[in-house]
């Protein structure tokens, strides 16, 4: 996955789609929910320093993230990685 191709992150359900695609993959190869949380954690650490948001949702999560602290940035990839798994369909 690209990180800097503003298509990808363009569009909140385009973005949310690319991610829940991710979440699959790393379900399927076996990865534990912990671990796909772990790795969410990460991945929000380089969309924050990296990648201008391109909406609203995405200004709002890097505005959280900004300042959360490492519990709290767990808790919001928690709720991001569920967020991806209930749309996601089964």
């Amino acid at each position: 996955m690209e990180i800097n191709n503003s298509e990808t992150f363009g569009e909140w359900d385009q973005w949310k789609g690319t991610l829940a695609k991710t979440v699959s993959i790393a379900e399927i190869v076996g990865l534990s929910q912990k671990t796909i949380e772990k790795i969410a954690v990460k991945i929000g650490n380089i969309l924050s320093a990296s990648v201008d948001p391109e909406n609203r949702e995405q200004r709002l999560l890097q505005e959280l993230w900004k300042v959360a602290d490492d519990d709290d940035r767990m808790v919001l990839s928690k709720l991001i990685v569920k967020m991806l798994q209930t749309d996601m369909p089964h």
